[in-house]
């Protein structure tokens, strides 16, 4: 029989597991209302969960992975037409959601209210490790979301490699800020401490006085995405308690986007933390990371996480194996999805044998660290005969000093294929092309130059704050 996803949930204790605000529950106040719930869900069908970033998410996260019932995580900010995909594909049997909370009229289930006591028990034994946990939907932009089936097994294998990673122990106590509907808040951040057993810090929405707060007492881990990092980076610098706050963590991890090296920079220069950059998908949950006891490399996703292969491949298939050439990443593990729900096709179309196409664009270094140089569809800008990451040219633009905000796509040019795009949100004075072309030719080479400026008062975001380029143009 498996072992069991969490077992400090099932062995009880006055320790705190969670805590958002002022709600606290210990490991075995979660186990009695999660055992609770896990008795009340139908055993051959899915549920759905209205993902609020409250304590009633992961209750009911953990209830239905105890009942061995897979989850289809909803984003409260959802529209009605990709709820309605989601719903007639994955076909939930019922909603579970926080009391109180207004469900769009689209969400045409079943509801269940999520509650925070109980008396019940966490199941006895563990559903088989391929069972499916979650159904996840991607961001869908080449066409509708496509529901990832993600096996217990996954989850299991990519927190424990984790740990391994990170040195991530029951002591820890992680803070964060993120949405609980996808990978990185849920299922790194509130899993992965129910699963080591140590302590969660929800902040419900990411605060620079939240962090500092947590930090200040206790907190030892944080994660976030690029987009909280830069507003630390803006900050830190002339705030003292903030500064204090991030040299007392044990662990700072960035991850959903690259972390520009300039806000790398300017946290390290004030708090003398370099942040940890990891990177995963949905399909696989996480591959790399730098890691714990590792070199920190700022721009660099660090090395395969145990158990995991990863090979970058060139347009024929055929592997790179020089070190700063670009290719595609390609993975393979126990940290594979299993499927997309109803979608034989696009599995298929999904992998080369056993391995999974990520359509992430990277180089390696010798030392075997692995650099994202952005997608394959959106991020590979072919010109004048070169194959141009957009990620380094961000990374360069970022240093001038007329630059807030960047993204760098390509355009088609007659003469060179593609011509590189610079979308600017600029700092102060608007840099021109020429300006910007020359600082970008004299840190890279000149043909990485910008040929086009194109200004913005923001670039286009989702709620993970990634850039979404495809708004682009």
């Amino acid at each position: 029989m498996p072992d069991p996803l969490f077992p400090a949930v099932a062995a009880g204790s006055g320790k705190e597991a969670l805590r958002f605000g002022d709600r606290k529950l210990s490991y075995a106040e979660l186990g009695a209302v999660a055992g609770a719930l896990a008795a009340e869900l139908p055993r051959d069908r899915r549920v759905a969960v209205w993902a609020t970033p409250t304590p009633h998410t992961s209750v009911a996260v953990v209830a239905a992975l105890l009942a061995g019932v897979p989850v289809v995580p909803l984003n409260p900010k959802i529209g009605e037409r990709e709820l309605g995909h989601i719903l007639a594909d994955s076909e939930p049997a019922l909603v579970l959601a926080e009391p109180g909370v207004e469900l769009p009229a689209a969400l045409d289930l079943p509801r269940h209210d999520i509650p925070l006591a109980g008396d019940g028990k966490p199941p006895a034994g563990e559903p088989d490790a391929e069972a499916p946990a979650f159904i996840v939907y991607t961001s869908g932009t080449t066409g509708p979301p496509k529901g990832v089936v993600l096996p217990r097994r996954a989850i299991a294998t990519t927190l424990d490699a984790l740990e391994d990673a990170w040195q991530w122990t029951a002591d820890d106590v992680l803070v964060h800020g993120l949405p609980l509907f996808h990978v990185h808040g849920l299922i790194l951040g509130i899993l992965g401490p129910l699963r080591r057993g140590g302590s969660v810090r929800h902040l419900g929405r990411f605060s620079l006085e939240g962090v500092t707060e947590e930090l200040a007492n206790g907190a030892t881990m944080l994660f976030g995405v690029p987009t909280m990092y830069h507003r630390i980076a803006e900050a830190v610098a002339a705030d003292e308690a903030l500064a204090d706050a991030l040299k007392s963590a044990r662990l700072l991890v960035s991850g959903s986007a690259a972390l520009p090296v300039h806000d790398h920079q300017r946290i390290t220069a004030a708090t003398g933390q370099q942040v940890v950059e990891r990177y995963g998908m949905t399909e696989t949950l996480m591959n790399t990371s730098v890691r714990a006891d590792g070199e920190r490399k700022p721009g660099s996703v660090g090395v395969p996480l145990a158990g995991v292969e990863l090979r970058l491949v060139d347009e024929s298939g055929a592997a790179v194996e020089e070190p700063g050439v670009v290719g595609e990443i390609q993975v393979r593990g126990p940290n594979l999805f299993t499927e997309y729900l109803n979608r034989p096709d696009a599995t298929a179309a999904a992998l080369d044998g056993d391995w999974f196409r990520t359509g992430d664009m990277a180089t390696r270094d010798p030392d075997g660290y692995v650099r994202i140089v952005g997608r394959k569809a959106t991020d590979l800008i072919k010109s004048g005969g070169y194959k141009i990451g957009a990620g380094e040219i961000e990374n360069a633009l970022l240093e001038h000093p007329n630059v807030a905000e960047v993204a760098v796509t390509g355009e088609p040019d007659d003469d060179l294929g593609e011509r590189i795009v610079a979308w600017v949100v600029p700092d102060g004075e608007r840099p021109t092309v020429e300006d910007l072309a020359g600082h970008v030719s004299k840190l890279l080479a000149p043909h990485k130059r910008p040929r086009v400026v194109r200004y913005l008062d923001a670039l286009p975001r989702n709620d993970m704050g990634k850039v979404m380029k495809r708004a682009l143009g």
